[in-house]
């Protein structure tokens, strides 16, 4: 359940391939973390700094039953799937189509999320989910999350998730596309953020 005090505060990494695999992808933990951020500070995100052309993407869901607790309010992992959701929307705008990446085996992963509960959302509940491409790298890549209750304009959710593009079935990091410059160029600088 997320807290109605907006403090608690969920991280969750991801690195595939496991280091127990002995692939090359097993340097992608070393290689994409990173200091963590003060839990008390808010996320900071290029949001409202986008220039035009960044990719942004912004999708509706209604709170069901099997996204909430048994005191109807929306439990802390179902937020996931509504960024993974959005995030899925979002590649595509960048150029990763599903069907694509299922043929090249080239997918973006998961390295780090950072969430922060600021306001329960309930059951019925209209959502709106903002993503945007917050930072770019050369081998990483920063994607950032909005969650919005539209009825009363609450703030519900926010959060930024780190990744990088691997090729299956070997797990190997690959360096982002080239094309993505473009929008490395529309990127804040890290002393903005």
């Amino acid at each position: 359940m997320a807290p109605s005090d907006g403090r608690k505060e969920e991280r969750s990494k991801q690195v595939i391939p496991s280091e127990a695999e002995g692939s090359r992808g097993a340097g992608l933990k070393k290689r994409c973390t990173e200091t963590p951020r003060d839990p008390s500070a808010p996320l900071r995100s290029a949001r409202d700094d986008t220039a035009p052309g960044a990719a942004h993407i912004r999708t509706e869901v209604q709170v069901m039953f099997f996204d909430t607790d048994c005191a109807a309010v929306v439990h802390n992992i179902a937020y996931l799937r509504f960024i993974e959701t959005a995030r899925t929307l979002l590649a595509e705008q960048l150029g990763m189509k599903l069907t694509e990446m299922a043929s090249t085996q080239r997918y973006p992963v998961v390295v780090r999320t950072e969430i922060d509960y600021r306001r329960p959302a309930k059951l019925a509940d209209q959502l709106v989910i903002e993503g945007w491409l917050d930072r770019v790298e050369r081998v990483r890549f920063w994607c950032a999350f909005r969650v919005v209750r539209p009825a009363d304009g609450a703030l519900i959710a926010e959060c930024r998730q780190m990744l990088a593009v691997i090729q299956m079935p070997e797990g190997n990091l690959l360096r982002l596309p080239e094309d993505w410059e473009s929008y490395r160029a529309v990127a804040p600088p890290a002393a903005a953020r």
